[in-house]
């Protein structure tokens, strides 16, 4: 009987599409609250199962070169160089789970009416192959794509590949920036809506950088959204305050 019920509550929820046990909710005639309740905890379940419980990068296949990925209605293409995993410090060639997981989160609060992106200008730090970007310029925001300046030929082609000749609500740009370095004018005048990221920091020394390139680009009424590996984050969280307070301090 308890395995017959538990089944019973499991459905496929929003664009995402994955199996999701609700959660919370009312009796009967609430199906439609409970799946709010659920869709709204989806992402974090998918947290909170990394890295033991779920095998890693279980949405991305690193050794092709083309990884299809359907969003907001779209069959994106998106351009892989996995090759260039063997050269030291280079990790946006390829896509990994978390932006997969950030994308579609993006997708689904829009969809929920959660977000709204029509209109807000979004910085994306390490943007690597531009999924996410790609994302939030179809959900209608005005994207700036960011990274290193030997990673934006990829960048650049995947934005050129999935966005030119689709119906796109908003617009992206691709620009060169290194962390710890004034951004260019156009990403701070004005200050971003949101700045995203997801899973940008694969070295603690890269954490004062980004910190401080985060107040470059962070007003009072900007949104950081970001995803990152939760076991890496807990092990550098010290660090992480250490230098936020310093160039808190300093500033």
């Amino acid at each position: 009987m308890e395995g017959e019920e538990r089944e019973g509550l499991m459905v496929r929820l929003g664009s995402y599409g994955g199996e999701v046990l609700l959660v919370g909710g009312g009796g009967e005639g609430d199906e439609d609250d409970d799946e709010e309740a659920a869709a709204a905890e989806v992402m974090l379940l998918w947290g909170m199962q990394q890295p033991t419980s779920s095998k890693p990068n279980a949405f991305v296949a690193q050794s092709s070169l083309l990884l299809p990925v359907e969003a907001c209605g779209h069959s994106l293409s998106i351009l892989q160089s996995p090759s260039s995993l063997g050269t030291p410090g280079v990790t946006g060639a390829v896509m990994w789970d978390s932006g997969v997981v950030l994308g579609k989160f993006l997708e689904h609060a829009v969809d929920s009416g959660m977000l709204i992106l029509l209109g807000k200008k979004v910085v994306e730090l390490g943007s690597g192959c531009g999924l996410v970007g790609c994302i939030a310029a179809l959900l209608g925001a005005n994207v700036i794509l960011t990274d290193l300046p030997d990673r934006l030929r990829l960048l650049k082609k995947n934005i050129e590949t999935n966005l030119n000749n689709a119906d796109v609500r908003g617009s992206a740009i691709v620009r060169e920036l290194t962390w710890g370095y004034d951004p260019d004018p156009d990403m701070v005048e004005p200050l971003p809506d949101y700045v995203i990221g997801s899973d940008v920091v694969y070295s603690e020394g890269a954490v004062n950088d980004l910190l401080e390139t985060l107040l470059h680009l962070a007003g009072p009424q900007t949104t950081i959204i970001w995803l990152a590996n939760f076991e890496m984050m807990r092990s550098w969280n010290i660090s992480w305050t250490r230098h936020l307070e310093t160039l808190l301090l300093g500033a």
